[in-house]
Order: structure tokens, then C-alpha cells, then sequence
């Protein structure tokens, strides 16, 4: 019985439909059916005979490619009995015209008076399904074809190529697939512009290929036929091919020395070659690309070729113009000895970092232990003043040196919570006799809560408590806000929710504990938050607080308070000069900066520690206190000696978000409107 195979496609889905027919069979005899099943030619026609027959199998996704969803012409192949096994076995191979976004055309008859017959779109689908008999040329030709009818984007195409390439390799190419490839290589030049890219595609797709698949004698003969590819580039016999090709080529046929002589040897016999041995040939070339300073290239042939006759000066020549990625390809080809030259020339030359990675990645600690722990401490170091001590002390490793040092940084910076978690957590003795004179020096240098108010730090975290302090934010013109959370040192992860928010007047301070009241009293916490934020009466203050309040958003999608705002002063938009952020600023306008070195501490610990509330509530105390100063000397001093600025202006910087408030006006109005007209009806 003849099978007709149905391609179709729908809305970016591909489907192989596999019909019986009956009226074939009676129609055409048997030795017709058996010389049109021999047919390799996809001649495309006009499906309309779906029966109740048809049997459909799903066809899986290609992801790098977009399917145009136009509906396509049919193509029919007759196959096999065994069609569902065909199907299975060769549906990738038969389906790349498909896949490249090949748009239907008007059919039109040809001279035989066939209707259905397209010039243009009959490919020989046999062609990739079966490459025994396919020549390279003719191979190139309809890859050519088929990139060139694609609709969909160039970089899609040439990933669907990459990929239905390599599946096709295994469809018997003659003798070999890389045999075959390198035979592709070779009369690439014969299509011009396209030889750059198909050189790329076919190599990159037959290394994947031989990372799965290869025998001893395709790649014996594909080696030496890569050897003379890469010499006949280099010699400039293949001008169209860039020398980056020819030294891929060389890599990904693993071409050996050994190839390189027999190729050489070849030439000789043709009288074309000015060298003996294919070393001498290449040390050659490679001597080209030290003075043209192609060091990278020079390097992956010297590692290709396992040439070691360079040393310590090719080194230095390749870090005095900073090929970096070279040296160190070259110091890990040549070993240990080179690359603790290398870590040397780094050290010299100031550059701990790139030693200290050289060091680790290649287990010389032992070689080097003070570059190494002073590239270590030059990382706590920077961890430190950006306050990631809980980072710092993973990357320490339990290292009693490294975290002597820490201890050293957690004192030079105050921290004196710190100091004793430390201590306590690994036993280090002898810090804290000396601990209270050091902090007691590092307070002198910062502001202090009991500078800017006069009363206590509140901490709220129940109903009562929430209501009073909303009655007291209430009463106020101007209020600091801030908030915090834990930090979160996985990189592209979500942040944590937001632990605290603190609001602070110029004489007083609450810290809200977010995440309790959220749970226990959410519409009361929605409803407070809500007076405070919308209010029109009352300036809030924030340093990037609309970075907060995104944050707050997102950790609480649940309230409406986040989502609207009235009368809110980004200070950081009004002073745009001060280096060193909400610190900076504070030195600036107030004669101290503030201690930032708990900014990143655990803000979800119940209870904060007296140093975590202090440092909380001064972040939002301090803004008040630097809005009032600045405005006050503004107002009794000369526009022009106002700290700097011809005049303070501020006013134009304050921001509101009630687009969803006016939205509901209008709504609760429309309402209203249409409540009568409703009654009366």
C-alpha cells in the first residue's frame, strides 16, 4: 500500500500526518507503486485527501527556530511500510526546508500540465535524509538554499542549520563524516559571500558531532586532508577562509604533528611546499604571529603541536601588552614552574588579584602563602567596608589567620557585636581587653543617636503600639523614612522581605517590625501606613527611598500603603555632589558621617541588638536633621554661600504616586452617576 507522508504546519506546531490511501493502490499497478516508491524527490501538492485514517504524530519542538504560522504547501514523499519507524528515524532530516521559515508560494503548472509543482521549493529532501551518495558540492548547495529561502532571523537560521547538520552527519556521509566536512571546507570558496559562515556552522557542528561519534579511519584521512585546509589558508590558496578558521579547524580534527609531516610530505611530492617537515613549517608560522604580536593564536598552535621551546621572555613579552588570557593559556601549558614565573611577574607588577586566581586555581598556596593571604585579606577588606561581614566570614574558611584579621577589621570599624560573635565562635582569645579602647577611638569619628534626639528609640511590633506611633507621625511637618532587610548574597535571587521600616521626627524615632505586624494585624499596619504615606500634610523624607518602596512593594503585594504616595523628598535628588551616600552627605552638612558597617546584619533576628536599633533609627533621625539645616541656613544666609549651593531648592524635587487613588475617584463617581439610572430602569 502506498504511504504519503503530509507535512504540515499549525500556529508554529509541526505535525507528521502519515495517510493511507486506498485509491493509490487500486489506481496504480504494482510496478508503478514499487518505481514510485524508489522516488527521492519531495514534489510538492495539494493535500486534500484526509481521511478518517490518517494517523498524526507530534513532532518535538525546535526552540532555536521560529516557524512562521502561514500555512505551507504540502510536501509528499512516498515511504517505506514501516513508516512510523521512518517517521521517528528521519523526521529532523525531513523536515529542515520546514523549519527555516519557508513561506508558501502560488502554485503553478508546469509544461507536463502536473498541477502542484513548485520550481523553487523542489529540494531533494533525500539529500539530507541520505548522504551516500550526496556530494560536498552539492550538500553546500542546498544548505545554501535553504538559508537563503529562510524568513526568520539570520542568527535562528544558522542555529537551525548548526543543529540539522550535525543530526545529519550520522546519515551516512561517504567516507566519513569528518572526511566529508573537510571536503565541504574545501570547495567552500565556490560560494563567496557564504564560505565565512558555513565554515563556521559545518566545523562547530562536527565538533559536537565527534564528541559522540568517530572511527580510526575517517579520522586519519580528515586529519591530513585538515592539515593541508590549514596550509593551503595560511598560504593563501583559500583567500575567502580566515586564518581563525584554519586554527579552529586544526583543533577540532585534533590534527597532530604527525598529520601535519604527511601533508607536508604530499606537497613535496607535488612540488609545492618550501618546507621539509610540517614542525618546521609551523614553528614557521608561529614565529609570523609572535612578531605580528597574535600572541592567543601563536599559544593555541604551540599547545596544539606540543611545542615547549619558548620560555620566560615570550612570557614577559605577552604581559607587557597585556595579553593577560594568553600568558596564563601558555604559563598552564608549560606547568607549574611557568605559572609561579607568572604569579611572580604578577606580583611584581602589582596585580594581586590575577596572582591570587592563578594561585587558587592551580593549588599553589603552599608556593606562595603570603601573596596568598594578602590577596585573602585585601578581599575581606573590601567586604568589610561594604559591610558583607557575613560574606566575609564564609569566605574566610574557618582560616584562624583570616579571621584574627576580620576581628581586627570589626574593631577598626566599631562593630563590637561583631567582635564578640567571633570571638565566641571560634575561640579567639586576646581581642577583648583590647576591644573597648578601639571602638571607643572609631565612635569619636561618627554621629551619635543621642546627638540628634532627645528621646527614646520606640520599637513597635503590636497593635497598640502602631496606633500610638501613627498619632505622633501624625503631628508632624517633616519625618525621616527608611527600612531595612536581610541581606541575600546568592547571586540572581530574589531579595528578602523587608524586615523594618523606621519613621523618625526630629526628636524621636519608631522602628516598625514589618513582618510581625504584617502577619498579626495587616489591615491595621495597611491602614496607619496608608495616613502616613498619602498624607498631604507631612514631608517624608528618603535617601533612594523610592528604591525602598518598590522593595516594600514587592514584599508586601497584599497592602495598598506601598502603592501610593504623597509629599515624598528623595534627598538623594536634591544634594546630587556628596560622595559616600547618606554618609558623605551627613559629613558634609552635619560635621560627621554615620557607621555604616551594620547595613548588611541580619535585620530578621528577634530581638535587634541595641547597635542594630541605634543604627537603624539614625538613618532616618539623620535625614530630618540634614533637611532642617540646610533649609534654616538657607533662609539666614545669602543665596550663594548655602552650603555650596546657590539656593536650596527643593520643593521641585518632591515626588507623588496616586495614579490608582484618581483612578478610583473617578470610578466611585461613575458609579454614583449611573446608581439612579440604574433604579429608574
Amino acid at each position: 500500500m502506498a504511504v504519503t507522508l503530509s507535512l504540515h504546519l499549525y500556529n508554529n506546531n509541526i505535525k507528521l500526518a502519515v495517510v493511507r490511501r486506498a485509491a493509490d493502490e487500486r489506481r496504480l499497478g504494482t510496478q508503478q507503486l514499487r518505481q514510485k516508491r524508489r522516488t527521492t524527490t519531495a514534489a510538492v501538492v495539494e493535500d486534500e485527501e484526509a481521511s478518517e485514517e490518517e494517523e498524526e504524530y507530534l513532532l518535538p519542538r525546535f526552540t532555536a527556530v521560529t516557524v512562521s504560522p502561514a500555512s505551507f504547501t504540502a510536501r509528499t514523499v512516498w515511504l517505506p511500510r514501516k513508516r512510523k519507524k521512518f517517521a521517528q528515524e528521519n523526521q529532523d532530516s525531513l523536515l529542515i526546508l520546514l523549519l527555516m521559515g519557508l513561506e508558501k508560494e502560488e502554485a503553478r503548472p508546469d509544461s507536463d500540465g502536473d498541477k502542484g509543482l513548485h520550481g523553487s521549493l523542489a529540494v531533494s529532501v533525500h539529500a539530507f535524509s541520505d548522504l551516500t551518495h550526496i556530494s560536498p558540492v552539492v550538500f553546500l548547495y542546498l544548505l545554501k538554499e535553504c538559508y537563503v529561502h529562510g524568513t526568520c532571523k539570520a542568527t535562528k537560521k544558522f542555529r537551525a542549520l548548526q543543529h540539522q547538520v550535525h543530526l545529519v552527519l550520522y546519515n551516512s556521509p561517504q567516507p566519513g563524516p569528518a572526511t566529508f566536512i573537510a571536503r565541504c571546507l574545501f570547495v567552500l570558496p565556490v560560494f563567496g559571500i557564504y564560505c565565512d559562515g558555513f565554515s563556521h556552522l559545518i566545523v562547530s557542528a562536527l565538533h559536537r558531532f565527534r564528541n559522540a561519534v568517530t572511527t580510526a579511519e575517517d579520522s586519519s584521512i580528515s586529519k591530513v586532508l585538515a592539515a593541508r585546509l590549514f596550509i593551503d589558508i595560511v598560504e593563501g590558496s583559500l583567500p575567502v577562509l580566515d586564518e581563525r578558521i584554519g586554527v579552529k579547524i586544526l583543533e577540532v580534527f585534533h590534527v597532530t604533528m604527525t598529520d601535519m609531516d604527511e601533508a607536508m610530505s604530499q606537497l613535496k611530492s607535488q612540488n609545492d611546499s618550501r618546507f621539509d617537515t610540517g614542525k618546521a613549517y609551523v614553528e614557521h608560522y608561529i614565529f609570523k604571529l609572535v612578531e605580528s604580536q597574535a600572541y592567543m593564536t601563536a599559544v593555541i598552535l604551540l599547545e596544539q603541536f606540543s611545542i615547549r621551546q619558548s620560555g620566560h621572555s615570550f612570557l614577559v613579552k605577552m604581559l607587557d601588552i597585556h595579553q593577560y588570557k594568553a600568558a596564563e593559556k601558555w604559563a598552564t601549558f608549560m606547568g607549574k614552574e611557568m605559572l609561579c614565573t607568572l604569579v611572580k611577574e604578577y606580583v611584581d607588577r602589582k596585580m594581586l588579584k590575577p596572582a591570587y586566581d592563578i594561585i587558587k586555581k592551580n593549588n599553589l598556596k603552599q608556593d606562595f602563602p603570603v601573596v596568598y593571604f594578602k590577596c585573602k585579606e585585601s578581599s575581606l577588606k573590601k567586604l568589610a567596608e561594604k559591610a558583607l561581614w557575613d560574606l566575609a566570614e564564609t569566605k574566610a574558611h574557618g582560616d584562624e589567620q583570616l579571621l584574627e584579621y576580620l576581628v581586627y577589621l570589626a574593631m577598626e570599624a566599631g562593630y563590637s557585636e561583631k567582635v564578640d560573635e567571633l570571638c565566641d565562635r571560634y575561640s579567639l582569645e586576646g581581642f577583648r581587653k583590647l576591644k573597648e579602647p578601639e571602638i571607643s577611638a572609631q565612635h569619636s569619628r561618627y554621629l551619635q543617636l543621642n546627638e540628634l534626639i532627645t528621646k527614646d528609640i520606640v520599637w513597635v511590633d503590636e497593635v497598640d503600639g502602631l496606633h500610638d506611633a501613627t498619632s505622633h507621625i501624625e503631628g508632624c511637618k517633616v519625618v525621616g523614612l527608611d527600612c531595612e532587610w536581610k541581606p541575600n548574597y546568592q547571586k540572581g535571587s530574589k531579595p528578602n522581605k523587608v524586615a523594618i521600616m523606621q519613621i523618625a521626627s526630629e526628636e524621636m524615632a519608631f522602628i516598625l517590625d514589618l513582618i510581625k505586624l504584617s502577619e498579626d494585624v495587616p489591615e491595621v499596619l495597611d491602614n496607619c501606613l496608608t495616613r502616613i504615606l498619602q498624607s498631604p500634610g507631612i514631608l517624608k523624607l528618603g535617601y533612594n527611598f523610592q528604591c525602598d518602596i518598590k522593595q516594600l512593594a514587592g514584599s508586601y503585594g497584599e497592602l495598598s500603603c506601598f502603592k501610593q504616595y504623597q509629599m515624598l523628598l528623595d534627598v538623594q535628588n536634591v544634594f546630587k555632589e556628596p560622595c559616600g551616600g547618606l554618609s558623605g552627605l551627613a559629613e558634609k552638612i552635619l560635621g560627621a558621617g554615620l557607621n555604616k558597617t551594620r547595613r548588611n546584619s541580619n535585620w530578621e533576628t528577634r530581638p535587634l541588638s541595641q547597635n542594630q536599633l541605634e543604627y537603624a533609627a539614625l538613618d532616618a533621625v539623620v535625614l530630618v536633621h540634614i533637611f532642617h539645616k540646610v533649609r534654616n541656613h538657607a533662609q539666614s544666609a545669602p543665596p550663594a554661600s548655602a552650603h555650596g549651593h546657590e539656593k536650596f531648592e527643593w520643593k521641585s524635587h518632591i515626588i507623588s504616586h496616586m495614579d490608582n487613588a484618581k483612578k478610583t475617584k473617578k470610578h466611585w463617581k461613575a458609579r454614583k452617576q449611573s446608581k439612579p439610572q440604574q433604579q429608574q430602569q
